[in-house]
């Protein structure tokens, strides 16, 4: 099997004109570089490393609530809806929204999944069938851990989650958690855990952004859902300096879980190149989670998105990484290859 068109080749998203070979083992044979009768235009499906889909039960719930009105347990809108629903709506939901994030390139989501064991079990329900890994970082007990793919804890001035930590050391497990998201106060205590990764970092001070390059701890930015819930804005540019940087669309009762628009809400506020923003969606997200794709190279599985580079959107594109990045859109997604 073969695709071919410009391809946005390695870590750096070289444009090279010609095919991507893939094997029988879905796995990237060979990158040739060849003139190719295809306008397409050929990247790295995307890894969506921050959600909470189970919020797709509440789209658009809440304008004008605070962050803590909207999501803080036990009582924000989100949890007494979710708490409302029953087992067969709430998985419902999630799969429509599993159903739009593969059909808009999404390879994979890290999900941060409420409901503890049976959370997972939902999760793994609604994407039973569909190509799209569905990842959870679960929430509630060590148990749920075990039975998902991580831990994805709340905050540290929520508990100490030491327990957590040192139950997914053990389990050879990544271990997240949200930090710095209203103010600086859990991030000590956050990186005191010594997690695999943080979440949001909106209100980071100098000595907390030493820390995070000491401890070389990735951080995973939100731009929209931040924006929306009126935290603030991660200082992205300094960020970076210190540390790899993912991309995520978190709640998916304030966002879509696009990251074609997530891209270009990033591209449009920060000075971060188009190259670096596609990295953070792509394989920075996929390196969190171990998993084997990302990046379009010989060896490495043949998860893609091919964009019909003839749209009437990407017509006339000048520089494909750049069109990608801030133009690009689901509308223009002629197919995902799922190797």
């Amino acid at each position: 099997m073969e695709r071919t068109g410009t391809i946005l080749r390695g870590r750096e998203f070289e444009p090279v004109e010609g095919r991507v070979v893939i094997g029988d083992d879905g796995r990237i044979e060979a990158i040739e570089e060849a003139s190719v009768e295809s306008d397409d235009i050929i990247v790295p499906a995307f890894v969506n490393a921050h959600t909470h889909i189970g919020d797709s039960i509440a789209k658009e719930a809440g304008g004008g609530l605070s962050l803590e009105e909207l999501v803080a347990p036990p009582d924000g809108l989100k949890h007494r809806l979710l708490r409302s629903a029953d087992r067969e709506e709430l998985v419902s939901a999630v799969e429509r929204s599993l159903g739009f994030m593969q059909r808009a390139g999404t390879a994979a989501c890290l999900d941060f999944r409420e409901g503890d064991v049976e959370g997972v079990r939902m999760l793994e329900d609604a994407a039973a069938g569909r190509e799209i890994d569905a990842l959870s970082f679960a929430r509630g007990s060590v148990d749920a851990m075990h039975a998902g793919d991580g831990f994805g804890a709340s905050g540290a001035n929520d508990d100490e989650f030491g327990d957590e930590r040192e139950a997914t050391r053990e389990a050879g497990k990544p271990f997240g958690i949200h930090a710095g998201e209203v103010d600086a106060s859990d991030i000590d205590p956050a990186l005191d855990l010594e997690p695999d990764f943080l979440v949001h970092m909106v209100h980071p001070e100098p000595d907390h952004l030493e820390r995070v390059a000491e401890q070389a701890v990735p951080i995973v930015v939100c731009p929209r859902s931040n924006l929306v819930t009126d935290v603030g804005l991660s200082p992205y540019e300094e960020l970076h300096e210190r540390t790899t940087l993912a991309l995520g669309t978190d709640n998916v009762m304030l966002n879509s879980p696009s990251m074609f628009r997530e891209m270009e809400f990033l591209a449009k506020l920060s000075d971060l190149s188009a190259a670096e923003i596609l990295r953070m969606a792509t394989v920075n997200g996929a390196e969190l989670a171990d998993l084997d794709y990302g990046l379009i190279e010989p060896g490495r599985a043949a998860r893609l998105v091919v964009l019909d580079g003839d749209s009437d959107n990407l017509a006339g594109a000048r520089d494909p990484v750049r069109a990608v990045v801030r133009r690009a859109g689901v509308d223009d997604v002629r197919e995902v290859v799922y190797g």
